[in-house]
C-alpha cells in the first residue's frame, strides 16, 4: 500500500458517511490516504499528537470532518503547519450552523480552509487537497484537468439531450 498523502479524520463514527465521500474522491483521483477517528474533546491528546507527527509521517494535507461544536479542524491546525481542510457536518439541532461557525472562525495565524457542509464539502475538500498536491505533481494535475473536462462534457450532454 502506498504511503498516505492525505488524512481524512473525523470526530466520531457519526461522521463516517461524510468522510467516505472525501475518501471516495481521493481514491478516484489516485491519491493514497488514511482515515482516522479522533475527537478534539474526547481524545485531545491523540488529536494533537497525530497532527504534530503528520508531516513526519508523510502527510501533505489533512481533511477534518466534525459536527456540533466541530473543534477538530482547529485542534488539528493548532498542532501542524500542513493545510487543514475543515468539513462541518449538520448533525446538531442547529442544522450545522454551529459546526460551520466553529470551523470557519479560526484566529489569525491558525487557518482552516473551510468547505461546505456535508457530502459536497467532503468531496470538495478532497479536490482541494488534490489541487494542493498537484502543485508538485504534474500527473495529478493532469488527472484533475481530465476530471474537470468530464464534468464539462456531462453538462453539455445533458443540455443537448434536454433540447432535443
Amino acid at each position: 500500500m502506498a504511503q498516505p498523502k492525505v488524512a481524512v479524520v473525523m470526530g466520531s463514527t457519526s461522521d463516517l458517511e461524510i468522510a467516505r465521500e472525501a475518501a471516495a474522491k481521493l481514491e478516484e483521483l489516485g491519491i493514497p490516504h488514511e482515515m482516522k477517528i479522533m475527537s478534539a474533546h474526547r481524545t485531545p491528546d491523540k488529536a494533537a499528537e497525530y497532527a504534530k507527527s503528520a508531516r513526519a509521517n508523510g502527510l501533505a494535507a489533512i481533511i477534518a470532518i466534525a459536527g456540533h461544536a466541530a473543534h477538530l479542524a482547529g485542534a488539528i491546525a493548532a498542532n501542524t503547519t500542513l493545510p487543514v481542510l475543515g468539513v462541518p457536518v449538520a448533525s446538531s439541532p442547529l442544522g450545522g450552523m454551529d459546526a460551520l461557525l466553529a470551523t470557519v472562525q479560526m484566529p489569525s495565524g491558525v487557518p482552516v480552509a473551510t468547505l461546505a457542509l456535508g457530502k459536497s464539502g467532503a468531496r470538495n475538500a478532497a479536490i482541494l487537497a488534490a489541487q494542493i498536491l498537484a502543485l508538485a505533481d504534474e500527473k495529478l494535475a493532469a488527472r484533475l484537468e481530465d476530471a474537470r473536462e468530464q464534468m464539462k462534457q456531462k453538462i453539455e450532454k445533458a443540455d443537448s439531450e434536454l433540447n432535443q
